[in-house]
């Protein structure tokens, strides 16, 4: 049974999802695709519209055959120890080949500019220190420093989101030896970041969460760029738990984090560095919601998205010391949820895997599983009582979902 990976959030998953997938399993020629999918919060530092087991669901009823979970200590970092995680627990599960979105689409030209970048390392990184001097983010330091290089016009473009992901994703197999195969089809319409809808049936998931905060349920404007089950499975989670998330859902919990926390106690928090515990202390105390503390807060030398990132961290209290240690490659497959050829590469292959294949949380004592624990304790506290902690109690007793 030939597996193809796809590294996924499905936050949620939409039509564009939908062709990514069916044609990664067309140019890998796979039998079976296997996504590594975001926990309950996501690179951007957000959480998820919905639960990690309600996009699993997803996932498994439009043609998924096995979710992984990412964990926290990957799922919530820069996209080169995201791809990391991401492609160890694709290469551990025997994926053959990894099929990514790209504005490129054209596997030769990330090649081609991983060449280039290592023949051109070392003048890269001058500029980019030159540009950092200047208060620009990282981000920014490295996209104006690519520009410096000679032809850089002739290489591929990593000022676009998801070709700066499958280049990290490249690196992560060329890194970790992995005999996977890299393979990338282009982006169909959507922008990775619209904000509006571009077309009939393609949008971005950041436009279509969007049309949902801006109507009660977003439903009658998002029908056409989501497939039926992903539209009833975010219907049924609104009329169960009473939101879909956001971080304006979580601004009491942060801003209590943050006043009731000393300098010294801020500084243990992974990423908090270079003095910005003072700075969101201060807007802490005068900010009334969650957009207007980041506005407080971003600076030149900060991008947004990390930011929230740090954000998260705060809000789930986790500490330097507990991400310190392995960020090259996951310690664990957790599996969330499988389809009935999913269930058949697993009996077939899981004695091949070269990480533990967890099934239930209870019987695995794995400590870098904790953060995820913790992450799904907090991402539970904003819907209500009963159903919380139902959510909790699922995070060590729920059975990896199984659609038949």
């Amino acid at each position: 049974m030939r597996a193809v990976g796809l590294i996924v959030e499905y936050n949620p998953f939409h039509n564009g999802h939908a062709y990514h997938l069916e044609a990664s399993k067309d140019a890998a020629k796979a039998d079976v695709v296997i996504a590594v999918m975001s926990g309950d919060f996501l690179q951007r530092g957000e959480p998820a519209l919905v639960s990690k087991w309600c996009r699993t669901r997803m996932a498994l009823l439009n043609g998924v055959d096995i979710v992984f979970e990412l964990p926290y200590r990957f799922a919530v970092q820069k996209a080169e120890t995201f791809a990391n995680g991401a492609v160890s627990i694709l290469d551990a599960a025997g994926c053959e080949s990894i099929c990514f979105g790209s504005e490129s689409g054209d596997i030769s030209a990330f090649y081609q500019t991983i060449d280039f970048l290592s023949e051109q390392q070392k003048p890269l990184d001058n500029h980019i220190k030159q540009f950092m001097d200047t208060g620009v983010s990282y981000p920014k330091a490295v996209s104006l420093s690519f520009r410096q290089l000679p032809d850089w016009e002739r290489y591929l473009d990593l000022a676009k989101p998801n070709n700066i992901l499958g280049f990290q994703y490249i690196k992560a197999i060329n890194q970790q030896k992995s005999p996977i195969r890299p393979l990338t089809v282009a982006r169909k319409n959507a922008d990775y970041h619209d904000q509006d809808f571009a077309s009939e049936t393609i949008a971005s998931a950041t436009s279509i969460r969007k049309a949902i905060f801006s109507n009660e349920d977003g439903k009658t404007e998002i029908d056409q760029y989501v497939p039926e089950p992903s539209k009833q499975l975010l219907q049924q989670y609104l009329h169960e738990n009473q939101t879909f998330h956001q971080w304006e859902n979580y601004w009491s919990f942060l801003q209590f984090r943050l006043i009731h926390s000393s300098p010294d106690e801020l500084r243990q928090i992974y990423e908090v560095e270079e003095g910005l515990e003072h700075r969101l202390l201060a807007a802490a105390l005068v900010s009334n919601s969650f957009q207007e503390f980041m506005q407080k807060i971003k600076t030149k030398r900060y991008t947004w998205t990390r930011l929230q990132r740090l954000c998260v961290h705060i809000l789930t209290n986790t500490k330097k010391v507990e991400m310190a240690g392995n960020i090259e490659k996951a310690s664990y497959l957790r599996l969330l949820g499988m389809t009935s050829i999913g269930k058949a590469y697993l009996n077939k292959r899981k004695k091949e895997f070269s990480l533990p294949l967890v099934s239930k949380l209870s019987s695995f004592k794995e400590k870098e599983i904790l953060l995820d624990v913790k992450a799904a304790r907090v991402y539970s506290q904003v819907i209500p009582n009963q159903l919380k902690n139902e959510m909790i109690k699922q995070e060590y007793k729920q059975p990896p979902i199984l659609v038949e």
